[in-house]
């Protein structure tokens, strides 16, 4: 089977209403047709009706139509129909690609049609006109080989005429002349033809015909049996057309009068020009493109740019100063001209004075400091190097963005900063082509023309917060200025020629690692950040905050002093963060507070102490954790690592009588979930050698909570918490709060090394842990905790969970030997195969001879 699609005749008096898009139905009026025609009132509908699936269009009551008829299945329903009556339904088809519908594939209202003639084509498609008379509903096929055959029931219509329908009938009819007055394509034929129908459901269904709505509206409107509600929707249908087209001739109207008044300045500015030449005088015209050649000159510019920039001269001679083109290579012009091609700071290498600018900035942060040296002692050897990409990732407020300030100053080099929190437009870093309207180069060249320099320090401040959308990605946008080998060539889609990036010193920074895409972090040096512990807070706030806040209050140094015992009380009471922003506001909350004071003519000033600090910063706001939770057994003590900086974790766990169903709660994810289960089947699996018996773990069920269930959780390093709580309350013993615990377990009972490491440990230093076990293989990430954490803190190190179990239960931090097997007691052999990482024999019956391992 093939198309049965609406065909146009030409040589027919033909309506077409439509748009000025050309989206119109051809609708032959029937007085235009010759044959036998009748009066569709007249007509008996039969109950059984050859059916003719049509496509892409609906056919209306009332309305002549060409259809072209190419399925074979098709044409024996046209051999039926004309061997009879010359009736068929014509039913429109769900789907348009369906070459042989079926019952489910055809819409069940349709139009009973006569078919008035019949056409054969050269390339032998029939072409038949037909008649709607009246709808019909679609029953039931009686006959679905060789052709479609049907019962049908008719629709009668039968409208009173109220006022209503008075109303909707005139409001249609004026809508409609407007539409045939605005459009081109129409003939004056079609106000005759609308002007001669006087049913109300008459002019529906032609005006619905012929408006260029969708199949789908069309078929709506053809299925809307009463004429009130059919009226109501072709008004709709008609008011939005008409909107169409009244704005469509708004905007001609309004582009012929700019074209006539552009046609008429031209003529004025050429008279102008000519009576100028006729006078002697100068031509402005000429006096700005002389500039323009000197402004080329004096760039500096390379050599393709400069030939670049000639033949935009030579253009814009040729353009009238009136055309919008002119302008926008006047703009393009005068960007060329303005960037630093070769203008640059020279660097200062003496590496002493760059070591006391930032050290007279920022405490510790020893290695961004010792890569800042390197890079000045390479640059110092060869002067021609490329830059470096630098990426500092940290927590927020740990002095990455003051940094790069630092580093400006000490090179003796231009500072830039961008944002590029939330940007979504891939235009903002390479610009937009010239031929949008106010189309700008994007951010990188936009600033590098404001500094004046072509080598900066460029800050890309929260570079993992870039936004992707439809109008682009940004950070791909960012491959190419952030890749030394080819940022030498980086071209801007505005300027559309090379400009070279790689004496600029770009410096990101970020919050989190894992959000910015692999390329773009595979092209940086990455440099961590972690939180401070509380020895740096106390020595950041008497050497920078303080005097910057005193200065910020209008304080002098005489009235108010600060102790270090009220420095590190408001360090511990009430901050918690790893940076220090929370520590300078309540250090400003203070000196606020003096400041009231002093203005109010108190008389001597109190002097802040520990015991009057609650005055001005009220109560306490944190307290030890660790402190304040009960030592009962299923509560563990975990770490874990989030974009501001380590934080402890506690996770809990409890037993109840049930069927062995493990509940997880916590706004948990799924890698943690999956933690969970594996430290669940790990215990199934060895309950006999942690001298446990089955049955108590089959016949119960277990939850495990994490508490700070507001606050969204994921990550594999929970596991050995989870394992060490499921232990402890299935033994009722419990785990010294103060020891913290972190890594990845496997059901082979290996202990996988994770990451973070050294921001667990300060938020373990913070929350006043004393011990800390970690994977084995982490050992080698302590090297980048401080010296006074470490010493402070005794570290673990476990490779299975046997070795965990004996940290944890054990009673001792050194690995045993395995124990033997005896054939002493049960109760021995149990404890023996439970400890075979806890010492000797001596404490396997030790460990028998407990409460919990009589159990």
């Amino acid at each position: 089977m093939s198309d049965e699609k609406p065909t146009k005749n030409d040589e027919s008096d033909a309506i077409q209403l439509g748009d000025e898009d050309g989206h119109e139905l051809t609708v032959i009026p029937l007085e235009a047709v010759e044959g036998p025609t009748e009066d569709t009132d007249e007509v008996e509908i039969p109950p059984t009706l050859p059916v003719l699936p049509i496509r892409e269009t609906v056919v209306f009551p009332g309305t002549v139509m060409p259809l072209n008829v190419r399925r074979e299945k098709c044409r024996r329903v046209l051999d039926l129909a004309l061997a009879g009556n010359r009736l068929i339904g014509v039913f429109t088809q769900r789907s348009a690609e369906q070459e042989d519908p079926g019952l489910n594939d055809l819409h069940r209202i349709g139009t009973a049609c006569r078919i008035l003639k019949m056409y054969k084509l050269p390339d032998g498609t029939d072409t038949i006109l037909v008649h709607g008379i009246a709808r019909v509903g679609l029953e039931n096929l009686v006959t679905e080989t060789p052709h479609l055959e049907a019962t049908v029931h008719a629709y009668e219509e039968t409208t009173d005429i109220t006022t209503e329908i008075e109303a909707l009938v005139h409001t249609i009819r004026q809508a409609a002349e407007r539409i045939i007055e605005l459009s081109t394509n129409v003939p004056d034929d079609a106000r005759v033809v609308l002007r001669s129908i006087s049913k109300p459901g008459g002019v529906a269904d032609f005006l619905a015909a012929n408006l260029p709505l969708g199949v789908v509206h069309k078929q709506e409107m053809l299925e809307t049996l009463d004429v009130v509600h059919r009226l109501r929707k072709v008004n709709a249908a008609l008011a939005g057309q008409l909107e169409i087209l009244e704005l469509s001739h708004k905007i001609q109207s309004q582009v012929r009068a700019q074209v006539d008044k552009s046609q008429r300045e031209y003529y004025l500015r050429e008279q102008l020009k000519a009576i100028q030449q006729e006078l002697g005088t100068e031509d402005a015209r000429t006096s700005e493109i002389e500039k323009l050649r000197t402004k080329v000159r004096d760039a500096q510019m390379p050599k393709p740019v400069r030939e670049q920039a000639e033949r935009e001269i030579e253009r814009i001679i040729n353009i009238p100063q009136a055309s919008p083109e002119y302008s926008v290579t006047l703009d393009y012009l005068e960007w060329l001209c303005s960037l630093p091609w070769q203008a640059g700071t020279e660097d200062q290498h003496d590496i002493q004075r760059a070591e006391q600018v930032l050290d007279a900035d920022h405490y510790g942060l020893e290695k961004i400091k010792k890569r800042i040296l390197e890079f000045l002692a390479v640059r110092q050897l060869k002067p021609d190097g490329r830059g470096p990409i630098l990426c500092f990732a940290g927590p927020p407020g740990v002095g990455k963005t003051s940094l790069g300030r630092s580093i400006a100053r000490a090179l003796g080099r231009k500072f830039i900063r961008i944002s590029l929190g939330g940007i979504r437009d891939e235009a903002d870093i390479r610009g937009h082509r010239r031929t949008y309207i106010g189309a700008l180069p994007g951010r990188i060249i936009q600033e590098l023309r404001k500094a004046g320099s072509n080598n900066p320090v460029f800050m890309l401040d929260e570079v993992d917060k870039i936004g992707q959308d439809f109008r682009g990605d940004p950070a791909s946008a960012l491959l190419e200025v952030l890749d030394p080998e080819q940022n030498n060539t980086f071209v801007d889609h505005y300027l559309d020629v090379a400009f070279d990036l790689s004496r600029v010193l770009f410096i990101a920074t970020a919050n989190y690692m894992d959000e910015i895409p692999p390329p773009l972090r595979d092209r940086m040096e990455v440099i961590q950040l972690s939180g401070y512990t509380r020895r740096e807070k106390l020595q950041i706030a008497k050497r920078y905050l303080v005097p910057r806040q005193l200065e910020e209050n209008g304080l002098k140094k005489t009235q108010l002093k600060l102790s270090d015992a009220v420095l590190s009380r408001i360090i511990s009471a009430y901050t918690r963060e790893a940076s220090v922003r929370g520590l300078e506001r309540r250090i400003a909350a203070v000196c606020r507070s003096r400041a009231v004071s002093i203005v109010r003519g108190d008389g001597r000033v109190a002097k802040v102490t520990v015991d009057n600090l609650a005055d001005d910063l009220g109560q306490p706001v944190y307290e030890s954790e660790v402190a304040s939770r009960a030592t009962v057994p299923g509560v563990v003590t975990g770490l874990a690592f989030t974009p501001v900086g380590g934080e402890i974790l506690f996770v809990e766990a409890t037993r109840m009588p049930g069927s062995a169903n493990l509940n997880l709660t916590g706004q948990i994810g799924s890698v943690m979930r999956e933690s969970a289960q594996a430290a669940y089947s790990i215990i199934r699996s060895r309950a006999r050698e942690l001298n446990i018996d089955p049955e108590r773990i089959t016949s119960q069920d277990f939850h495990i909570h994490v508490p700070a269930g507001a606050v969204p959780k994921d990550g594999p390093s929970a596991g050995v918490a989870m394992l060490t709580a499921l232990i402890s309350v299935l033994t009722d013993r419990t785990v010294d709060p103060k020891t913290g615990m972190t890594g990845e377990i496997t059901l082979r009972g290996s202990v996988l090394p994770i990451g973070g490491v050294k921001e667990k440990v300060l938020a373990a230093h913070r929350a006043g842990l004393i011990r800390v076990i970690l994977p084995n293989r982490n050992a080698k990430d302590l090297d980048d905790v401080p010296e006074e954490v470490r010493k402070q803190i005794k570290f673990v190190f476990i490779r299975t969970i046997d070795e965990l179990f004996d940290a944890v239960f054990g009673g001792g931090d050194k690995k045993a030997p395995r124990a033997k097997k005896t054939r002493k007691t049960q109760k021995t052999r149990i404890a023996t195969r439970t400890l075979k990482n806890a010492g000797t024999k001596k404490a396997a019956k030790r460990f028998a001879a407990r409460p919990s391992a009589r159990r």
